[in-house]
């Protein structure tokens, strides 16, 4: 298939989407919200995580399905735009790029902590080193990027094959093979709560936060219409299997989650309990790593959504819309976001920057879903029983649940969240004269 001329070229196939969106989620996702998640649910945190993933299934099919309608790079503020209005979509790109930018600040605001634990050098210096280590290998280019995915995937990956055996032993020396089968970290009904629950589920819901990301690179990719929408789908379901198992064994391992010593790092404390010293620092390097990985990724993710935006001259286009002509890269659009990662990380605590990512993703979740439910089943003739079971319930009842969780946020975050949003309508409205005129051009 032939490129237009200063496109991306197409170089990534379906392995290569899973291996940029497990780094950008990281296998070991929710080992970081474990204690929290276990505080606040009372100790079910693989119940939250399966409905968690029912959830991000629904809204994955929604991504995947818009990204075949329109298979370029921008992700819901193309989709939106394009199926509801352009000043909507505008409003989901500024708050999408609200949480892309922050998902690589939070990654090295943890990133920064846990290397202090290695080697103390002054937080502010770890911060600088980091931001600008994942911006210089964004800017190498989309197969760097691949590359370095790859190698970060399998370190990960023999980490936790020697954590489950690790810990299959220590279960099995404490109660015998049969201390590997409980149903209690599903379901314990002296603890078990669906108000707990539901609210621990709106706190797990960021195990999966950055799979969307694999549809900002849909003009990297190769048959786009089918790689995009399975990687997007089997990313949400793998990440939730996997996330499941580990923190089943946590659970197991570690039953009462009123005595972590903290809860913001007890799974290293419960990789401690079963394998001693030498698991609970590989534990510790090891979520050190992904959470590199992660904000690696999510820094391209941004970088191609201004690119995205700056394309369709709905924020400078000269700026925005460049490309590297050697890299290929948004170069501008990366250095902007490491500068921003930097400041970011220097004047903000982690669980702010988390629940400001929750909101932008969210609203943008919402977005995409609508524009799948208005794409297929509203816009469509057909609207017969297939087109039902098929066309509007996965995208409404994603609607609905993102909906629920969005509003499950605490006021300060929906405060921030909604003077954020209110910044962007007036520069909107300043740039298209009071909504008088449109900037959305089409892209080549």
């Amino acid at each position: 298939m032939s490129q237009p001329e200063g496109g991306l070229r197409r170089v990534l196939k379906l392995r290569h989407l899973l291996l940029y969106g497990i780094i950008v989620i990281q296998p070991t996702a929710p080992l970081g919200s474990f204690g929290v998640v276990a505080t606040v649910a009372q100790g079910h945190v693989a119940t939250t995580l399966l409905i968690a993933m029912v959830a991000m299934v629904l809204t994955a099919v929604s991504y995947g399905r818009m990204s075949a309608a329109y298979p370029k790079a921008g992700s819901a503020y193309s989709y939106v735009s394009h199926e509801l209005h352009p000043n909507l979509g505008f409003l989901t790109g500024w708050s999408i790029a609200l949480d892309y930018v922050l998902n690589p600040t939070i990654g090295t605001i943890w990133c920064a902590k846990a290397a202090m634990n290695i080697l103390p050098v002054p937080f502010a210096v770890w911060v600088i080193l980091f931001a600008a280590l994942f911006t210089w290998l964004n800017l190498r280019g989309i197969e760097t990027n691949v590359k370095t995915n790859t190698l970060l995937t399998a370190g990960m990956g023999v980490v936790l094959v020697a954590f489950f055996i690790v810990a299959t032993g220590y279960l099995v020396r404490l109660s015998g093979w049969s201390g590997l089968l409980s149903t209690q970290p599903f379901y314990d009904p002296q603890s078990f709560s669906w108000p707990l629950v539901s609210t621990g589920t709106s706190i797990a819901v960021l195990t999966y936060m950055g799979f969307d990301s694999i549809s900002t690179l849909s003009e990297d990719v190769e048959n786009p219409r089918r790689n995009v929408l399975l990687a997007t789908v089997l990313l949400c379901v793998i990440t939730g299997v996997l996330g499941t198992l580990e923190v089943y064994f946590g659970q197991l391992i570690w039953p009462d989650f009123r005595t972590f010593p903290d809860p913001d790092t007890a799974y290293v404390s419960a990789a401690g309990r079963a394998g001693g010293p030498w698991m609970f620092h590989l534990m510790n390097f090891t979520l050190l790593v992904a959470t590199m990985g992660s904000s690696l990724g999510a820094q391209l993710g941004a970088g191609r959504l201004l690119y995205a935006m700056g394309r369709d001259n709905v924020i400078p286009r000269g700026f925005f819309a460049y490309l590297d002509p050697v890299r290929n890269t948004p170069r501008n659009n990366i250095l902007l976001c490491g500068v921003l990662v930097a400041v970011g990380a220097l004047s903000m605590s982690y669980q702010t920057g988390a629940e400001l990512l929750n909101f932008g993703a969210f609203v943008a979740f919402m977005g995409v879903n609508l524009a799948a439910l208005v794409h297929y089943y509203v816009r469509n003739e057909s609207r017969g029983f297939k087109s039902v079971i098929v066309n509007l319930l996965p995208p409404l009842l994603g609607f609905v649940v993102c909906l629920y969780i969005w509003w499950s946020l605490r006021d300060g975050a929906k405060l921030a969240g909604a003077a954020w949003l209110l910044a962007g309508l007036l520069y909107w409205a300043w740039r298209t004269n009071g909504f008088r005129r449109t900037l959305m051009m089409e892209s080549s």
